[in-house]
């Protein structure tokens, strides 16, 4: 069976690219996101999809009839669920569009499956509660995850909602349960490490720079053969703590060296700089970034879009490698 696509807050199309992963037979039939820059970058991998730059309370019930769709893929704005973003839930702006779908989803009888993703936090909010009861209202079995991908190999830590939903489900033979599933059933085995991913020669355009280096002991320092790493949030590079992991060729040893070093000094100054200057930390590229959440080696960036962009568009994107196992869950 083929199935149509509508892939909405579709961003850099990441959703896309899992569904290409997952080797399900289909076609996006519509991408809809407000944000122009993912837009280009979107187009720029995919040239030939229909993608349109519009909010997406603007897309009618006719308009999703008349694509003939059976699947919703989708990646609500996050920043109502989270701490930073002050978890203002269902009173954030920014749910609008999102209520705007849970209310005329009893009006699209076309969509049999959807698959929803959000950060960590959605599953205590009022929002889900007013998401999970439509899906029922409607007739959807679904199951709620919580995910990272290190459960299935990948050396980074990106814990995400998900929530897959099927309609008129008698022959699915997936076993759902009431509570949230944390672990995939396929066993991945060890994660790999950050070899892989690694790029030759980076320019020292990407060492941190020293006023960062002022809060070294805060950074979180991966190696050639870490087998983990912090998720990288679209404030990479311009915060210290918290937004993602830094790379060193250097030994643990040296840079236990280095700490005993700087503990020597008065932190922040310039001695205490020089300590960590001499481990060359440096930021992950995109193209690593990419790699980590598991997009293609095929897909690119323009090189109209700065670095910036390409991070903050990445802190707001999808692990694909998750997206296209639980798709192919929801597909049995």
């Amino acid at each position: 069976m083929s199935h149509r696509i509508l892939e909405l807050y579709s961003g850099i199309g990441g959703m896309h690219c899992a569904w290409n992963e997952s080797g399900l037979n289909g076609e996006i039939a519509l991408a809809v996101d407000i944000n122009t820059v993912a837009n280009a970058v979107y187009l720029h991998n995919f040239p030939k999809t229909n993608l349109e730059c519009r909010n997406i309370q603007s897309v009618t019930v006719n308009q999703i009839k008349k694509l003939n769709v059976d699947t919703i893929l989708m990646s609500p704005p996050c920043q109502p669920f989270t701490r930073n973003g002050k978890y203002l839930d269902e009173n954030d702006p920014r749910t609008n569009s999102f209520l705007y779908l849970i209310e005329i989803l009893h009006e699209l009888t076309n969509i049999e499956y959807i698959l929803m993703e959000n950060v960590k936090g959605f599953e205590v909010s009022t929002v889900r509660n007013l998401y999970i009861d439509k899906l029922m209202e409607c007739n959807f079995d679904y199951q709620e995850f919580l995910i990272c991908p290190s459960t299935l190999g990948i050396p980074n830590s990106r814990l995400r909602y998900y929530c897959t939903a099927r309609r008129n489900s008698l022959t699915w033979p997936f076993k759902r349960k009431d509570e949230i599933i944390t672990n995939l059933p396929t066993d991945y085995g060890t994660a790999y490490s950050l070899e892989s991913i690694l790029e030759d020669n980076v320019s020292e355009e990407f060492l941190v720079p020293d006023k960062k280096l002022k809060c070294g002991k805060v950074l979180d320092i991966c190696y050639r053969d870490s087998k983990r790493s912090n998720c990288f949030t679209k404030a990479y590079t311009h915060y210290v703590e918290g937004m993602g992991s830094v790379y060193t060729d250097k030994s643990p040893d040296t840079v236990k060296v280095c700490y005993d070093k700087a503990n020597s000094y008065e932190i922040g100054s310039d001695l205490f700089i020089e300590a960590f200057k001499e481990l060359k930390l440096r930021y992950f590229t995109p193209r690593e970034v990419l790699m980590l959440m598991a997009f293609p080696k095929d897909y690119s960036f323009p090189t109209n879009i700065t670095r910036k962009q390409c991070y903050r568009l990445l802190g707001n994107s999808v692990n694909v490698k998750v997206i296209s196992e639980l798709l192919k869950t929801l597909f049995l």
